[in-house]
C-alpha cells in the first residue's frame, strides 16, 4: 500500500514540473519569435504594400564596382549577412537547446519519432510560425533529432522555415508577384513534405524507435544534473559547433558571390541549371532572394534563372548543410541537396514558361 501511495504522490509533481518546463519553452520562443520575427516582419510587410521593395540585394559582387576588391566584397556580404540574421540565429541555438532540455523526450518520440508523413506534416506545419532561414533554422532541427525526432518531421520543420515562411509569401506578392508566390508555394510544399518524408527512406530503419514508443520507454538515459547545468552544457557544445563552421563558410561564400552569379550567363537552360547549382550552395538572410532576383531582373538575367533561385537560395545552403551534418546522415543530405538543385531546375523551366 505504501508504494502504490508513494507513486501516486509522485506522479502529479512529476507531471506539473512538466507542464511548467513546457510553458517556459512556449513563453521563451512565442517573446523570442516577437521580437526578432513577427514584430519586425510586420513593419516590413507594410513597407512592401507601399513600396513594392524590401531592400538592396545583398550580393554586392553581382554588377558591382569593379574597384571593390574581392576581400573587401567579401568582408561586406558576410558583415551584411551577420547583422540580418544574428539574433535569428542567437534565437535558434537557444530555442534548439531548450528542446533537449525542456520538452519531455517521450513526448516528441511519441509525436514525431516514426518515419510517417504524420510525423513530416507535423513538423513541417510547426515551421510555419518560425520564419527563419536555413541556418537560424538548423540548430532547431539538430536539437529535434538529438531527441529521437524522425529524420523526415526534422526536415520538413527545418526546409519549412524558409520555404514556407508567409511573411516571405507576403512580400513577394508586393514585389515580384503573385505568380512568383504560387510557384514558390507550390515547389516549397513538395520539397517540405514531399522530399523530407522520402528522405526518411535514405535512413536506416531504427526499429528501437518503435520499441519505445510502443512500450513508452525512456528515449535517452536520465542526466541527472540541474536542468540549468544541462542548458547551459548543451548550449555551449551547440556554440562551439555552430560558430566555426557558420563563420568560415559564410566568408568563402562571400568571396565566391562575384563567380558563382555571373552576369553574363543570363539565358537559357545552362542559365537554369548554373543558378541552380549556385543557389542551393549560397547562402542568404530570409526573404533575401526577393530583392536579389528583383535585381538580377532588372539586369536582364532570365525569368528561368530568377524561378530558379526562387527555390534554391532559401532552402538550404552549404553553411546550414554543414550545421545540420552531424544531425543527419550522410545520404539523406546527398538526397536533399540533390532534390532541391532537380527541383529548382524544373522550377526554372515552369518559370521560362509562366513568368
Amino acid at each position: 500500500m505504501s508504494t502504490i501511495r508513494n507513486s501516486s504522490l509522485r506522479t502529479p509533481v512529476h507531471t506539473r514540473k512538466t507542464w511548467i518546463m513546457i510553458s517556459f519553452f512556449i513563453v521563451i520562443t512565442i517573446a523570442g519569435l516577437t521580437y526578432v520575427k513577427w514584430a519586425p516582419y510586420y513593419h516590413k510587410a507594410m513597407s512592401a504594400a507601399d513600396t513594392h521593395s524590401i531592400g538592396s540585394s545583398i550580393l554586392n559582387g553581382f554588377h558591382a564596382d569593379d574597384t571593390v576588391s574581392v576581400w573587401q566584397s567579401a568582408a561586406t556580404y558576410a558583415m551584411t549577412y551577420f547583422k540580418a540574421v544574428w539574433k535569428a540565429a542567437l534565437l535558434g541555438m537557444i530555442v534548439g537547446s531548450m528542446i533537449q532540455m525542456l520538452l519531455p523526450a517521450n513526448w516528441l518520440l511519441k509525436l514525431l519519432g516514426r518515419a510517417s508523413f504524420k510525423s513530416t506534416l507535423i513538423g513541417g506545419a510547426s515551421s510555419l510560425p518560425g520564419m527563419m532561414c536555413s541556418c537560424c533554422a538548423a540548430p532547431i532541427a539538430s536539437g529535434m533529432r538529438k531527441q529521437q525526432v524522425s529524420v523526415g518531421a526534422s526536415l520538413a520543420f527545418w526546409m519549412g522555415n524558409p520555404l514556407l515562411n508567409p511573411a516571405t509569401l507576403i512580400f513577394m506578392t508586393f514585389v515580384l508577384s503573385w505568380k512568383f508566390t504560387i510557384l514558390r508555394l507550390v515547389f516549397g510544399i513538395v520539397i517540405t513534405f514531399g522530399i523530407s518524408y522520402l528522405a526518411n527512406r535514405f535512413a536506416k530503419p531504427d526499429n528501437k524507435t518503435d520499441e519505445l514508443i510502443s512500450n513508452h520507454l525512456p528515449s535517452v538515459e536520465a542526466d541527472n544534473r540541474p536542468l540549468w547545468s544541462r542548458w547551459i552544457t548543451s548550449f555551449g557544445r551547440m556554440l562551439i559547433q555552430v560558430i566555426p563552421a557558420y563563420l568560415i563558410s559564410v566568408f568563402i561564400l562571400g568571396i565566391l558571390q562575384s563567380f558563382m552569379f555571373p552576369e553574363w550567363l543570363n539565358a537559357g537552360f545552362a542559365a537554369i541549371i548554373f543558378f541552380a547549382i549556385a543557389g542551393t550552395f549560397f547562402v542568404i538572410p530570409t526573404a533575401a532572394e526577393i530583392p536579389i532576383i528583383q535585381s538580377f531582373l532588372s539586369f536582364g538575367i532570365s525569368s528561368g534563372a530568377s524561378a530558379a533561385l526562387l527555390i534554391t537560395l532559401p532552402a538550404i545552403s552549404l553553411p546550414s548543410l554543414l550545421l545540420v551534418s552531424r544531425a543527419f546522415p550522410q545520404k539523406v543530405l546527398v538526397f536533399v541537396t540533390s532534390s532541391v538543385i532537380v527541383l529548382g531546375i524544373i522550377c526554372g523551366c515552369v518559370g521560362v514558361l509562366w513568368l
